[in-house]
């Protein structure tokens, strides 16, 4: 099994980081404000593209420590790589595979039911704790989607199958706000809103999404898996397709519930939000940093995954799904199992 390692965010924008002996070493200001052990940092994310000294950018690549920059908002602007180690003969298949619509539909349809049961699972969890509020609303929507769930299941085209995820999206949040139960009135959510976001709740969304995506990105490349390639995100220049895919599976569990907890216990508030000219609202530095924080935490706790029946820290969920799917394209396995909330 493997061991679950720690992802080091820099996200200040003085800081300068650099190998010492072995150990990574944070800066600002010519101080030192983090050390840490180069055997428990698995992943280096920036956000803005700072200083990182050659040395320690040569040991990442020669050990596998994925280096990625992101923009202050969490857009992927690159990331540094060594030599690539994948396995050819595993990509191959993958691209055989994607270039073949009934073999994509066959992981594009769990993917899918996974994401629509894990989105009923947040409704149905959150009505249970909540049952004072908008039961018949939540209770509807829920139910919607369990329906659609079972024409998911026997799509016969890629087409049809992002027609049924799209409507099981609108469903899911057209009543996501009804979970917002932070009193005052401050956040609201009317619908997903990407580029930009226009309200701090969507904000906080995509600013987890890029994040979790980022994550999935490094656990396919590790199992030597292509991320640029999906079989249900069409191929885009510069789009890890493949890593949107996986991610679907994990959006209610490490993105919904992430938003939702900062803004229902109070660890962001209005006033970590500004709102530009153009409608776009942006983060404060203290909501990204509460994000991440929560986040990690996050990633520290433990789950028995619901296919393999084994304990792991919820940080390792990636990995073992992208190990999941190369079993599947490799043929070890006869089909993907995706990652469901029980």
């Amino acid at each position: 099994m493997k061991k679950h390692l720690n992802t080091l965010y820099i996200t200040s924008e003085d800081a300068f980081v650099r190998k010492e002996r072995e150990t990574f070493v944070v800066e600002i200001n010519n101080e030192k404000v983090f050390q840490a052990p180069t055997h428990s940092i698995e992943n280096i994310v920036c956000f803005g593209f700072k200083t990182i000294s050659p040395a320690l950018m040569a040991y990442c690549a020669e050990n596998n420590v994925g280096i990625s920059y992101l923009s202050m908002n969490g857009k992927f602007l690159a990331r540094v790589y060594g030599a690539q180690k994948g396995n050819v003969l595993l990509r191959k298949a993958q691209y055989a595979i994607s270039d073949d619509e009934f073999l994509s539909l066959k992981i594009a349809r769990p993917i899918i039911a996974a994401k629509v049961s894990n989105y009923r699972y947040l409704l149905l969890r959150h009505q249970r704790n909540h049952p004072d509020i908008s039961p018949d609303e939540i209770n509807a929507a829920a139910s919607s989607m369990g329906n659609r769930l079972k024409r998911i299941e026997q799509a016969q085209s890629l087409a049809e199958l992002r027609g049924f995820e799209g409507e099981c999206a609108n469903l899911y949040f057209g009543v996501l706000s009804l979970l917002i139960t932070a009193p005052g009135g401050d956040f609201t959510f009317r619908q997903r809103s990407k580029r930009p976001p226009l309200d701090p709740a969507n904000a906080l969304l995509s600013f987890a999404y890029a994040v979790l995506v980022n994550d999935v990105r490094s656990a396919l490349e590790t199992v030597g898996l292509d991320p640029q390639v999906g079989f249900l995100h069409q191929l885009r220049a510069g789009r890890p397709s493949l890593a949107l895919d996986i991610m679907e599976e994990f959006r209610a569990y490490m993105g919904d519930r992430i938003m939702l907890n900062l803004i229902n216990l109070r660890q962001v508030t209005i006033n970590d939000f500004e709102v530009r000219e153009s409608g776009e609202v942006r983060m404060s530095d203290n909501a990204r940093k509460a994000l991440l924080t929560a986040y990690q935490k996050r990633k520290q706790e433990e789950i028995t995954h619901p296919f393999l029946g084994e304990k792991m820290t919820i940080g390792l969920l990636p990995h073992i799904q992208a190990q999941l799917l190369a079993r599947f394209v490799r043929g070890d396995i006869e089909s993907y199992p995706p990652f469901y909330l029980k």
